[in-house]
């Protein structure tokens, strides 16, 4: 598989190459929505890239307003949830476990399963007026991914309280409790990950890509059985809850939800 036939394949997300680095851009307007066509897509050029022995760092970035307001809520839905868990699971994996360096250029709202993928990614550069949150647990559900990787970035009681409240944070705050790499400006983001993405195209690929299977040795199989543990959570206990199904449908039915603790 090339880049090049990745590309006539994409509707959602748009990509380009230059200098050993592949830019990709969420394109689902208005907030570039993570449905699962994207997911997909994401996919399928992440595994394109992979085995693209010149490409050095992946950047992913969102066009318009948004990075990206998090994932499709209607593929929440009891019918659809497995699929939807299973391929943006699968592409969360596929980040991780990506060779090349990979960068998140962040402004606007980066929520949910987008602040979920911009995490995962190993440099993130965000503005500082941008808004990040997990708000899962506001439609009765939780975040598997920030549930099994955001303690180790932001320490055990921040995690805690952005996954169990739900609140947001700007981009500063994330800049400053570790949720993402740097803080800038927002009319500075460009040019900050152009700066460090030059930094990096100075180096060996091939030490590159060895320094990040080093660093990651011990995490990742933490993160693999805590993930694994996160899905089973969530289709076996949480979604035959009550109140997931009625979270999800109160937000599809623009309505306040009417718990019942069931």
């Amino acid at each position: 598989m090339t880049i090049a036939s990745a590309d006539s394949k994409l509707a959602r997300i748009s990509f380009e190459i230059e200098d050993a680095v592949v830019r990709i851009v969420l394109r689902n307007p208005p907030v570039n929505v993570i449905d699962i066509p994207m997911m997909e897509e994401l996919a399928h050029l992440l595994a394109a890239i992979e085995s693209q022995s010149q490409v050095m760092a992946v950047v992913v970035s969102g066009e318009g307003k948004a990075f990206s307001a998090g994932v499709d809520i209607a593929v929440h839905l009891p019918e659809k949830v497995e699929e939807m868990l299973t391929k943006f699971h699968a592409l969360v994996r596929a980040l991780v476990a990506m060779p090349k360096v990979t960068v998140a250029a962040v402004h606007g709202l980066c929520l949910g399963g987008g602040a979920e993928l911009a995490t995962v990614c190993d440099l993130v550069y965000t503005s500082e007026d941008a808004e990040w949150g997990f708000p899962e647990i506001k439609l009765g559900c939780f975040p598997p991914v920030a549930c099994t990787a955001l303690a180790a970035l932001v320490g055990q009681k921040k995690a805690a309280e952005l996954i169990l409240t739900g609140r947001s944070v700007t981009g500063r705050e994330a800049g400053e409790i570790g949720l993402a790499t740097r803080s800038v400006p927002d009319h500075l983001l460009d040019s900050t990950v152009q700066a460090y993405v030059a930094q990096l195209l100075r180096l060996s690929p091939s030490a590159l890509s060895v320094a990040k299977k080093a660093s990651y040795a011990w995490d990742s199989m933490h993160f693999d059985k805590g993930l694994a543990r996160a899905e089973k959570t969530y289709f076996e206990e949480l979604m035959k809850t009550q109140d997931a199904q009625e979270g999800i449908r109160a937000f599809l039915e623009k309505r306040p939800p009417k718990w019942t603790g069931k």
